[in-house]
């Protein structure tokens, strides 16, 4: 399972580097952005094998990355995580639903349980519900 590739995309850059940190270390090539643009750019350069991006960002937010995604025929298949503030108007049943995410992560979240979630979605294509507590 190593080397699959894992684009991460949050604007808050101690977030990025926890995550990239810990699946760097589990053998997986991670490529870093900052907003949605940057993230949507990145997935036209280079398919990624799964999409973990923060749900508030500037220029295009995390919601609008998702539906740019599920829109165009090569990437509508790519398995995607959302990461979200507390409290954020979206319900996480509604961000699955309507956008086709795998799962809706609250922050602050565990390093080690994303990167849990992000393994049993390259191994599986999907994130087991009973492993998946980062809510």
């Amino acid at each position: 399972m190593s080397g699959k590739r894992v684009l991460l995309c949050d604007d808050e850059i101690h977030i990025l580097k926890a995550a990239e940190f810990k699946i760097r270390r589990a053998g997986h090539n991670v490529e870093c952005v900052g907003d949605g643009e940057l993230a949507w750019e990145a997935i036209q350069r280079q398919l990624p094998d799964v999409i973990v991006t923060d749900c508030q960002m500037p220029r295009l937010d995390g919601i609008g990355l998702c539906r740019r995604v599920r829109s165009h025929e090569h990437t509508r298949h790519l398995p995607m995580l959302m990461l979200t503030a507390k409290g954020y108007e979206l319900s996480h049943e509604d961000i699955v639903e309507q956008l086709g995410v795998l799962r809706v992560v609250a922050k602050p979240f565990s390093p080690r349980e994303l990167l849990r979630m992000v393994d049993e979605i390259l191994e599986t294509g999907r994130v087991n519900p009973a492993h998946a507590s980062a809510e």
